[in-house]
């Protein structure tokens, strides 16, 4: 019996899988080219756990299958080969290493990189047929290595009489566009193929061959919530089939319903480890960590290749390109999150580096029952968040300040996600042994809700950054749609107002009902 998997390249002989006959198509057409013509060199490239080395292993069947041995067709493997110490000794000492695994060739290491180049020599080279290579983990190389085979390949393609090599795929994540090079790519010849994410329709079908084999129904909601969590990321899809119908299916007879996903996804985002989700996060984590905040409370930051974070963040699978229109009624691009569950994990990784180990003082005081807002049937989010707005002072009033040292804009303003964040920290600490606490992003970002459902009782927090007075009603209008979305009758929005004037948070706070749904919008102030 098939399995789902996200560990490593699939195989479906034993893993459930879709052939993507385009896409390889799309490979083989490139590395063989037409007719008596030489193949191109070019990169396939995907953030990791995307298919990328299943498809250089499909390419290379398709090839032999139908050209047999017209061409000598393989693969190297650079994973693991180089530290960045004795760089250029060591690819050396590793080419014989390579062309065995590769080839099944015995070579000699060359002892420059003149001698690399001989082995593509035509003819006295190693090769006796025109070469089709693919250079697998091709940017985990140090990128004084990438710059110098780069450079050669480049020699090649310009001279391409004298060598063997017939097309060419270098296959990585981001060195192998020239974007960690000061010099920029040395090797502009190229063509690029990216990896896509698996279709709906490509999804679904995962899906219907484990049902067919098994015999176990899955409710068509499940899937559709799979595609959307993940927006067809194959390592995910992968993971969340092996969750479903593996590790949390107890009644493989029974159908898998949209309570199991709930169940399962919430795991998911709390204790079970990814290791593509952790990669991501620690990515996040990193350089670009202020764009990422950002992201959190901006629905319009631009997006473009002249951007360092959006280059880093685009290749690594944490963001994509939407395409939306300007104040001119202009097509532009802007940063989106690259699927809801992504964005959820960097949302609490980013938390807890801010605010998890920084609550100073109880959220709630110790003889607060909080009966106010556990109300029979229904939770009123609304004293919920004035329980924090006094946490805030009792905090002011020790002298603690929550918000010194967060990231602050050019105009020494709070970033505003990190209200945000504070925010969700405090709910948990507050009423997350009784409650859980699920944030939620209907716009890809820019506009966080928090879902709060326990005891039988559910409620929605929009939470907003005030900018203008003109922007109040819409923020009550979307509060209202998504409380109905949820089959609720009020909903609560925090707006977080940088001034500590009381009188202004007064006239800014206020209850109104819209759509049928009472909106009481609670403003906060904050440095």
């Amino acid at each position: 019996m098939r399995h789902f998997t996200s560990y490593g390249p699939v195989d479906k002989r034993f893993h459930y899988a879709v052939e993507r006959p385009q896409l390889v198509e799309q490979c083989v057409a490139q590395l063989v080219g037409e007719l008596d013509e030489p193949g191109h060199f070019f990169t396939l490239w995907a953030p990791r756990q995307t298919g990328k080395t299943w498809l250089m292993r499909r390419a290379i069947e398709e090839i032999r299958t139908r050209h047999g041995d017209r061409f000598a067709v393989g693969a190297l493997s650079m994973e693991g080969l180089l530290s960045d110490d004795d760089t250029e000794e060591m690819f050396f000492r590793s080419v014989p290493r390579m062309f065995r695994d590769g080839f099944s060739l015995d070579l000699d290491a060359p002892g420059d990189w003149e001698g690399w180049l001989s082995i593509f020599d035509r003819p006295g080279g190693a090769f006796d047929r025109p070469l089709i290579l693919l250079i697998d983990e091709f940017d985990t190389l140090p990128t004084p290595v990438i710059d110098r085979v780069v450079r050669d390949l480049r020699r090649i393609y310009l001279d391409r009489p004298r060598y063997v090599l017939h097309g060419l795929a270098l296959i990585g994540v981001r060195a192998v566009l020239g974007l960690d090079s000061a010099r920029g790519s040395p090797f502009n010849v190229q063509r690029s193929l990216r990896v896509p994410n698996l279709t709906q329709d490509e999804v679904l079908d995962l899906f219907v061959q484990y049902q067919a084999e098994t015999g176990q129904r899955i409710e068509p909601e499940v899937v559709e919530k799979v595609y959307a969590a993940t927006r067809g990321q194959p390592g995910l899809v992968g993971w969340f089939g092996e969750l479903l119908t593996e590790k949390y299916n107890p009644a493989p007879k029974e159908p898998v319903t949209l309570a199991r996903w709930q169940d399962v996804y919430r795991t998911a985002c709390q204790v079970e480890p990814n290791n593509t989700v952790l990669n991501l996060v620690e990515k996040a984590r990193g350089p670009h960590r202020e764009r990422v905040t950002e992201l959190f409370s901006r629905a319009n930051v631009p997006f473009g290749f002249g951007d360092d974070a959006c280059n880093f963040l685009y290749l690594n699978g944490i963001i994509d390109p939407e395409k939306t229109t300007d104040a001119n009624g202009l097509p532009t691009f802007v940063c989106r999150f690259s699927s809801p569950f992504i964005q959820l994990r960097l949302y609490e990784a980013l938390t807890h580096d801010l605010f998890n180990e920084r609550l100073p003082a109880p959220a709630i005081e110790p003889l607060d029952s909080l009966d106010d807002v556990f109300l029979p049937g229904a939770l009123n989010l609304a004293a919920l968040l004035r329980r924090y707005k006094a946490f805030l002072g009792r905090l002011a009033a020790k002298g603690q300040d929550p918000w010194k040292e967060q990231p602050r804009r050019q105009d020494l303003r709070l970033r505003e996600a990190a209200g945000h964040f504070h925010l969700y920290a405090w709910l948990t600490e507050a009423v997350g042994e009784r409650c859980a606490v699920m944030p939620e992003f209907p716009t890809g970002n820019g506009k966080v809700d928090l879902l709060v459902r326990g005891e039988g009782r559910a409620g929605v927090i929009e939470v907003k950054s005030f900018r203008a007075m003109h922007e109040l009603p819409k923020a009550r209008k979307q509060a209202a749609r998504y409380a109905k979305g949820q089959g609720l009758c009020a909903a609560a929005v925090a707006l977080f107002v940088p001034t500590e004037d009381e009188a202004v948070l007064a006239a800014l706070s206020g209850q109104e009902v819209v759509d049928g749904v009472t909106v009481t919008v609670v403003a906060i102030g904050w440095g």
